[in-house]
């Protein structure tokens, strides 16, 4: 075969690659164009209404345990890792000095009340030499009057007479005496009782100081939680305020996800989130919702904040901590730690919620220690009523029993058994 009827054969081999090469090129465009369609539509009809962050972790309240009085660690009831109840009595110190001070008050306070008690006893002594004294001088004054009756007669002489009077202004004295005795003694006994007398107040308020003291040796959990950071050790001297271990109670955790200050433009609170925790995956989904923004940048309110106004500046964008409350049952459910890397994305759609001004208040309060004021006053009225004795007209002893007729005795003994 000639060379040209080689070239001819050969001659539709290109053209045929070029139309490969031109039908290669139109998918690659239509499937870029479909891709940049199916982006936008998502875009504006899912992506332009979420913000999401993988700088989230999981934060929540960590309850130090420090003791109010300084003693020597006799026990310690809780270890790291271990799950406390509300008002389970973790460290306990030797009670025995505060124990001598306590019997001390109680001592004093019932040494008070019968002090008092005499006082409001006085109150009829004293009313009855009155009587007495009134009956001497109705009977002096009798007597002057008869001798000055008979006195025109001559049968009595002056001197008798004279008698007569000095003994009349000897028994108005002893009466203006014994009416002042009576009157100093009201006056420390009036518009009061035994129990509310100002000499057992005093008193009382040493055995409550005493009692508290006496209590603040067992250091209950104010809450309920795991325990952590764990520091004391049995025979050990603490003081107040040195921490002893820390309390995290998980049930109530919280995330703190920090996003960019580009991404809070449409960030409201009350907006739904999604969340997932590398420790679990993507698998498990926690939904919460937007509580509270903070009040400043996370470099604000660091140890050494940026100085901007010095030297070179370079513009960094800047992170705003986002506070987001999780579901209580799914957090029960898969229950995180404190410090956990947490995936976030905020709905943004509904916008009707505010940034500042609408976060709810969180109230944190505990009443472990409220009942050591209540035992302290049940023993006062104890020993009260133990040293009051049978009251007469004006002591108020019997409205002090009834209003403490309804008061349980102090648990002294239930808190001995806890030490």
């Amino acid at each position: 075969m000639s060379d040209s009827q080689q070239n001819a054969a050969a001659a539709p081999a290109p053209k045929t690659s070029n139309t490969k090469r031109r039908v290669l090129m139109s998918l690659i465009v239509l499937v870029v164009i479909i891709a940049a369609v199916a982006y936008g539509l998502y875009y504006f009809l899912v992506a332009r209404f979420h913000e999401s962050t993988d700088d989230a972790y999981v934060n929540g309240n960590i309850v130090q345990i420090t003791p109010q009085v300084v003693g020597t660690v006799i026990s310690v009831n809780a270890d790291d890792t271990q799950t406390v109840k509300m008002g389970d009595p973790l460290v306990v110190l030797d009670p025995a000095d505060s124990k001598v001070a306590l019997d001390q008050a109680e001592a004093n306070l019932a040494q008070t009340v019968r002090q008092v008690r005499t006082l409001f006893v006085n109150d009829n002594q004293y009313q009855a030499q009155v009587a007495l004294r009134q009956s001497d001088l109705s009977r002096a004054q009798d007597d002057l009057r008869r001798r000055l009756t008979i006195a025109q007669t001559g049968a009595i002489s002056g001197e008798e007479i004279s008698h007569a009077r000095d003994a009349v202004r000897g028994a108005q004295a002893s009466l203006n005496a014994a009416q002042q005795e009576l009157q100093s003694n009201r006056s420390l006994t009036s518009n009061t009782t035994i129990a509310s007398h100002p000499n057992v107040l005093s008193a009382a308020a040493k055995v409550r100081d005493s009692y508290i003291n006496y209590a603040r040796n067992t250091m209950p959990a104010p809450v309920t939680g795991y325990v952590a950071k764990r520091s004391v050790q049995v025979g050990q001297r603490v003081s107040p305020g040195n921490p002893l271990m820390a309390i995290v109670p998980l049930n109530g955790v919280w995330i703190d996800a920090n996003f960019k200050e580009v991404q809070l433009t449409h960030m409201r609170i009350g907006q739904p989130v999604e969340l997932t925790a590398d420790v679990y995956g993507s698998g498990v989904v926690f939904h919460g919702k937007v509580i509270g923004f903070s009040a400043g940048t996370g470099s604000a309110f660091s140890l050494l904040p940026a100085q901007n106004a010095t030297g070179n500046w370079i513009k960094v964008v800047q992170r705003l901590p986002v506070r987001i409350a999780l579901d209580p049952q799914e957090l029960e459910k898969h229950p995180l730690r404190i410090g956990l890397s947490m995936n976030v994305d905020v709905s943004i759609k509904d916008e009707n919620g505010g940034q500042l001004g609408a976060a709810p208040n969180t109230v944190y309060q505990t009443d472990v220690f409220a009942k050591y004021g209540d035992q302290a006053d049940a023993e006062i009225a104890r020993i009260i009523a133990a040293n009051e004795g049978t009251s007469g007209p004006g002591t108020g002893g019997g409205s002090q029993k009834t209003s403490k007729e309804n008061v349980q005795p102090a648990t002294r003994q239930d808190l001995a058994k806890l030490m």
